[in-house]
């Protein structure tokens, strides 16, 4: 009896048949003697190490290019910022709308490497900034679409003009901290998921500005704006004075003065750059 979960019936055995034997002219389906020319070529020994040579080939050729592939794009590393669930996303939400409620910031290791973001909710990951651009730039086209203001051109713009704001704010920061000499661990790929973050808030606001007007707009990009500035002060600070806390150095340094200055500034132009990408999408 044929199993009840299978999905499809199982041919293989008949087709075997057909392939390695051969009908006799009677038509009765009795299998003739000589062998199908399929079944000598792969019978013979010389074909055979030619199969596993060119299995090799490939093999080898595979892992040329991925590691080819990794040297110009970190694919190992993407990989750990997009290991989140849906219960880290939902923890890392509320925690950007209500910073103000979060006590531990310290980022979790294991044997000296950070654990998965889906086990640490301050671990950076880039899986809520890139679905939070996406989603940026649908409800930008919803609003503009509203107001009988809707292009490709347009959103094309829209979504351009937000990707070139945050390679700006990239390069800034790579440049201040080499100009400021800071020895941290962060990288370009933490830099973009910390400054992408800000695409949660401006949904928020545009969304209220579609249903309550300018009043719901401001009150809720304002909220945003102060949520994103708290968190990022209490995420960067850790990271850019982490240096100086190992070392012992007292804050009131100089160097320690510049990196709290751009601890402030990177924070502040959050909240600046929310407005801007938004203002013009509410009416």
């Amino acid at each position: 009896m044929a199993d009840p979960h299978q999905l499809f019936d199982d041919t293989s055995s008949a087709q075997s048949q057909g392939y390695g034997a051969q009908r006799g002219p009677s038509g009765l389906g009795y299998p003739t003697a000589s062998a199908s020319p399929q079944a000598a070529f792969l019978a013979d020994p010389v074909s055979n190490m030619a199969m596993a040579y060119g299995s090799s080939l490939a093999a080898q050729g595979k892992e040329l290019v991925d590691k080819n592939i990794d040297r110009f794009i970190p694919v190992t590393k993407l990989k750990y910022y997009f290991a989140v669930d849906t219960l880290y996303v939902g923890k890392k939400l509320g925690l950007l709308f209500f910073p103000y409620l979060h006590q531990d910031w310290e980022v979790q290791y294991q044997q000296d490497t950070p654990v998965a973001p889906r086990f640490d909710v301050n671990a950076p990951d880039l899986y809520i900034p890139a679905m939070a651009f996406i989603t940026y730039v649908l409800v930008a086209g919803l609003a503009l679409g509203t107001q009988d203001r809707f292009s490709p051109d347009l959103l094309g713009l829209q979504a351009s003009s937000a990707l070139a704001w945050l390679t700006l704010e990239v390069l800034a920061i790579l440049l201040s901290l080499y100009l400021v000499t800071v020895n941290t661990d962060l990288t370009t790929i933490d830099l973009v998921a910390f400054l992408g973050y800000k695409y949660v808030g401006m949904i928020g606001g545009i969304l209220m500005g579609l249903l309550f007007g300018k009043i719901g707009y401001y009150l809720v990009l304002g909220w945003c704006c102060m949520s994103i500035f708290v968190f990022m002060i209490r995420t960067l600070r850790l990271k850019i004075l982490a240096e100086a806390a190992a070392e012992g150095v007292p804050v009131r340094g100089a160097r320690n003065q510049l990196r709290m200055y751009l601890t402030m500034a990177v924070a502040a132009a959050q909240p600046l750059l929310m407005y801007w990408l938004t203002f013009h999408l509410v009416r």
